[in-house]
Order: structure tokens, then C-alpha cells, then sequence
């Protein structure tokens, strides 16, 4: 069934169909093309939403990378990214598979129709322009007709009429023969034309029309294939990104099974970990025991020696700080009223009596030397600690792993530098050997700056090394306090730092009560003298320890020492940047733990 043989007669249907088709096509388009802005507006919100929580810091600057969790985001947030990539592709396919090639094939097909709507047209002309010409030739043969039958009529009446002359009869009769031949003509010319017009109505009703009438049905089925073609792309083009759809949510389903909360625990624990032994128990203050005043009120319970005493748990001080403000101590030893205690050195001169009121000094000692007890708001640490090259700043365990981090990177860049100088060489004797590749003169200044990159990165590789087995030292003698805290009451240390600052924990120091009278004979001994029995009892070295940088030791409580000199170590660094040394020539005194490697007994 075709449109020409069954639609012969609905030309203005014809026109009316095909034209709401290829309205149906650009409104297809135009849907389609919407539809692709959506997809773009979409994947361009998807986009930067995933910028919008990226992380600003790169991976390696950012702590919280490690975590599974925090990977898992990260991933979560490509596969949405790259989800996003595959909206984006599905509106680019869509505009131009669809949209362009739509479009365009829509103007052809318009221009098409309208080129077979113009035949039809004109042969709808040419077929009523031979009507036109038949109705007047019919209207000439009719006129043509009447005139005659009513020429005859006249020349008949003409020769009855007796009065009549005979030339007015032969007129007539010559008239109505005229009339007659021009009917004849008449005739014969409507009966051409109704035959011309009968076979070209029937060429256009059963030739012309229906060739025209099929060129629409097929331009009208080809859009209409087209059309559903174009249908197809829709879901074709969905289709094609569906397995990459399906990765994307694959990879979210394997970030999120790849949570892992034992494991970060353990990489808090890596990163946080200072390596510091935990503080001993805080040993009972007896405050009340009445103090027993001298009537010259001028000392502090001195014994049988002549030294004045300070009674209480001096010796026992527990090491908190690293549950405080970690701030740089400076060694230098105060006395009561706050000044600097001279008597800190083990050969200095004794500090002055004080003629004050013992028990005013007292109080003075304990609103000065505040104790250093664990609070849960100093968990927050200090902001104005000073970053130093060995790390130093850092709590032990996580001072080792940075070391450790920059002596691999300092031998990875050592290896760097070797590969490099071995290939320069190569190059040279290829230079030697074959003069016309190059200039071997050129490469010495590259050698040479190889060799002192070389050199110096040997120095800063032994420098860290140093420091590192230094930290490593530290980390394995905490451990081994924490240990011992755990099987038997902590025993008060051997000595103590300089000053109640530098060794943090100078509460208990401060705190003592006097139970014997004090005595007229210690009038030039000083009140305060725990600083000077740390350095006059004789003990035992735990270690030996070579000095890696020359320091001048300015300020109390410290000693000089030169750059490789040996020293006897006295007492470790116990999480304050100082350590207690012997020097072989005699002396006593803090150093910095950082100039020092130590070697434990």
C-alpha cells in the first residue's frame, strides 16, 4: 500500500503529515539537546563538588592521609570525579550524534519536501490550466452554437417572407452557413481540448501524483527511521558508558570495604607515638609537721654536718612534661628570691646566706616552682615550639621516624648523585676516545659539582645518622623506664637538671619542711643546695658519648665541650634537650642531647 494510489486525493493531509514529522524531529532535537545541557550542569556540580572536599595540602604534607579512612574518601571522590567524566562524555555523544546530525538531517529533509511539494503544485496548475482552457472552448462551442441556430432561424424566416428581397435572403442565408462553419470549428476545437485535458488529468491522477505521493511516503518513511535511530542513540549512548558507570561504583564499593579501623589505630599510634616513659607515682608532702624556727631564724634544718637541709622528696622528681607545654629550657638555676644560683657548678663559690625568714622563703619556693602535673587541656601542645634541624623538638619516637625519613632521602639522593658522576665518566671516555662527540674539558665543571654534592650529602648522611642513633638510644632507655615503673616503685634519679625549669619537674623540690632547728653554725652555707648535691655525690658514668659540635656553655648549670672531644654521661636526656656529662679533665654540666652521640653502657 502506497500513499499514491491510496491517498491520491489528500494532497493537503500529505502536507500536513509530513510537516508535523519534521516538527516531531526538531522537537526530538531540541529535547535532546536540553537534556545534554542537564548532563553537562550535572557532571560540572559533581566536579565541583568533589573539588569543593579535596584536600588543599598535597598527600605527602597531610598526616591524615594515611588513614584507610581517609584514602577510602579520597578514592570515593575520584570514582565520583570520574563518574562525572562519563556525564560529560554521554553530552558530548549526545550533541553530536544526535543533536548535529539530527539537525542537520532535518534541514534536508525539509528542503526535500518542499521541493515535492512545488511539483505537486505545479502539476496541480498545469492540470487546472487545461480545465480553464477546456471551459472555454466549451463556452465558444456553446456560443458558437446559439449563433448559428439562430442565423439559420433568421434566413429561414427571411425566405418565407414574401416581402423580402432576395439579396436580403442570400445575406441571411450566408450568414447562417457562416455561423454554422464557426460552430463546426467550435466543435472540433472543445473535442481536441477535452481529449488533451482527459489524458492529462489522467496522467496526473494516475502518474504524476502518485510519483510525487511516493517520493513524500519515502522521504517520510526515511525521517521516521531516522527518528527511531536517533531514539536508539538515547539509550545506545548510555549504554556505552555503563561498564564504566559500573567500575565507578565498583571502586566506591571496594574504598569503602577498604575501612580498616585496627589500622588506623595503629597508624595514630605510628604518627603520635612520642616514646616518652610514663611519669612516676607523686610522692606524699607532709605538711603537717610544725617547723621547728632557730631563735637566730636564720637557716633551715641543718644537720650534723653544718649543711643545711631541705627535708621532703627533692631527689624523687617525676618527669611530666610531655603532658605540658614543651617548651625550650634554658639551664640556668634560681634561687629562692628568683635570682640566678651561682653554686650550680660543682667547684663554684657557695651562694649568700639570705637573711630573710625562712619561712617567708618558703612560701616564696612554693608559689615560684608551680608543680607540673598532667592536665588534659595542655594535650594540646605548644605553638611556639622552635622546629630544629635534628628534630629535637619532636618527642623521642617521632623524632626517630623523621630522622629515619631524611636519611632515606638523603641516600636516595646520594645514589642519585653517584649514577650521575658514573655516567658523566662514561661520557668523558667516550669524549677521550672519540673527540668529534664532544668536549671532555666541558663536563669537569658538572663532575666537579657532582663530587661536592657528593660530599656534602656523605656529611649530612653521617650527620643523621649520628642523630638518628642517638634517638634510637633515647627511645630504647625510655622504654626500659616505663618497663621498670611497671615491676617496682619508681627510685628517685641519680641526679637532676640544672634548675627546676629545665628538668620539669621542680614541684617536689620546692615543697620541704624542716624537722630540725636550724643551726648558727651554716651562716655562709647556702638555704638552697639540692643543685649542689646532685654534683658533689660522686657517681658512676652510664655511658660514654663524643661531642659532635663544639658548645660554649654561657649560661649556669651548663659546659664547654669541642667538637670530638670524649665525655662520660653522667645522666640521660630526659625529654628536655639536656643531658648531664663529665668531662675527663673534671667538671660537670648540661650539654645539648642533639651535639651529643651516646653511647649506653
Amino acid at each position: 500500500m502506497d500513499w499514491g494510489t491510496e491517498l491520491w486525493d489528500q494532497f493537503e493531509v500529505l502536507e500536513r503529515h509530513t510537516q508535523w514529522g519534521l516538527d516531531l524531529l526538531d522537537r526530538y532535537v531540541k529535547f535532546v539537546k536540553e537534556r545534554t545541557e542537564v548532563e553537562q550542569a550535572y557532571a560540572k556540580q559533581l566536579r565541583s563538588l568533589v573539588k569543593k572536599y579535596l584536600p588543599k595540602r598535597p598527600a605527602k604534607d597531610d598526616p591524615e592521609s594515611k588513614f584507610t579512612q581517609h584514602q577510602s574518601f579520597m578514592q570515593l571522590l575520584q570514582e565520583v570525579n570520574d563518574f562525572a567524566g562519563q556525564r560529560e562524555l554521554v553530552a558530548e555523544n549526545l550533541s553530536f550524534r544526535v543533536c548535529l546530525e539530527l539537525a542537520k538531517y532535518s534541514q534536508e529533509m525539509k528542503q526535500e519536501r518542499k521541493l515535492h511539494f512545488q511539483e505537486g503544485r505545479r502539476a496541480q496548475q498545469q492540470l487546472e490550466n487545461g480545465f480553464k482552457q477546456l471551459e472555454n472552448s466549451k463556452r465558444k462551442f456553446e456560443r458558437d452554437c446559439r449563433e448559428a441556430e439562430k442565423a439559420a432561424q433568421t434566413a429561414e424566416r427571411l425566405d418565407q417572407d414574401i416581402n423580402a428581397t432576395k439579396a436580403d435572403v442570400e445575406k441571411a442565408k450566408q450568414q447562417a452557413h457562416l455561423r454554422s462553419h464557426m460552430a463546426e470549428e467550435s466543435k472540433n476545437e472543445y473535442a481536441a481540448q477535452l481529449q488533451r485535458f482527459n489524458r492529462d488529468q489522467a496522467h496526473f491522477y494516475f502518474s504524476q501524483m502518485p510519483q510525487i505521493f511516493d517520493k513524500l511516503q519515502d522521504m517520510d518513511e526515511r525521517r521516521a527511521t531516522r527518528l527511531g535511530a536517533g531514539y536508539g542513540l538515547l539509550s545506545e549512548t548510555e549504554l556505552q558508558v555503563v561498564p564504566i558507570i559500573a567500575k565507578c561504583l565498583e571502586g566506591m564499593k571496594v574504598a569503602a570495604d577498604a575501612v580498616d579501623a585496627k589500622n588506623d589505630s595503629q597508624v595514630l599510634i605510628e604518627q603520635h607515638k612520642s616514646g616518652f616513659a610514663r611519669p612516676g607515682d607523686v610522692e606524699f608532702e607532709d605538711f603537717s609537721q610544725p617547723m621547728n624556727r632557730a631563735p637566730s631564724d636564720s637557716s633551715l634544718g641543718t644537720p650534723s654536718d653544718g649543711r643545711p637541709e631541705l627535708r621532703g622528696s627533692g631527689r624523687s622528681r617525676a618527669k611530666r612534661w610531655p603532658f605540658g607545654k614543651k617548651s625550650k629550657p634554658r639551664p640556668t638555676s634560681f634561687s629562692p628570691m628568683g635570682g640566678p644560683l651561682p653554686s650550680a657548678l660543682p667547684n663554684g663559690p657557695p651562694s649568700p646566706r639570705s637573711g630573710r625568714d625562712p619561712l617567708a622563703i618558703l612560701s616564696e619556693i612554693s608559689k615560684s616552682v608551680k608543680p607540673r602535673l598532667a592536665s588534659l587541656r595542655s594535650l594540646r601542645g605548644s605553638r611556639g615550639t622552635v622546629v630544629t634541624e635534628d628534630f629535637s623538638h619532636l618527642p623521642p619516637e617521632q623524632q626517630r621516624k623523621r630522622l629515619q625519613q631524611q636519611l632515606e632521602d638523603r641516600n636516595r639522593e646520594l645514589q642519585k648523585e653517584v649514577d650521575q658522576r658514573e655516567a658523566l665518566k662514561k661520557m668523558k671516555d667516550v669524549y677521550e676516545k672519540t673527540p668529534q662527540m664532544g668536549d671532555p674539558a666541558s663536563l669537569e665543571p658538572r663532575i666537579a659539582e657532582t663530587l661536592s654534592n657528593i660530599e656534602r650529602l656523605k656529611l649530612e648522611v653521617q650527620k643523621y645518622e649520628a642523630w638518628l642513633a642517638e634517638a634510637e638510644s633515647r627511645v630504647l632507655s625510655n622504654r626500659g623506664d616505663s618497663l621498670g615503673r611497671h615491676t617496682r616503685p619508681p627510685d628517685p634519679p641519680a641526679s637532676a637538671p640544672p634548675d627546676s625549669s629545665s628538668s620539669n619537674s621542680g614541684s617536689q623540690d620546692n615543697k620541704e619542711s624542716s624537722e630540725d632547728p636550724p643551726s648558727e653554725e651554716g651562716q655562709d652555707t647556702p638555704i638552697y643546695t639540692e643543685f649542689d648535691e646532685d654534683f658533689e655525690e660522686p657517681a658512676s658514668p652510664i655511658g660514654q658519648c663524643v661531642a659532635i659540635y663544639q658548645f660554649e656553655g654561657s649560661s649556669e648549670g651548663t659546659i664547654s665541650m669541642t667538637e670530638g672531644e670524649d665525655l662520660s654521661l653522667m645522666e640521660e636526656d630526659k625529654g628536655d634537650g639536656w643531658t648531664r656529662v663529665r668531662r675527663k679533665q673534671g667538671g660537670e654540666g648540661y650539654v645539648p642531647t642533639s651535639y651529643l652521640r651516646v653511647t649506653l653502657n
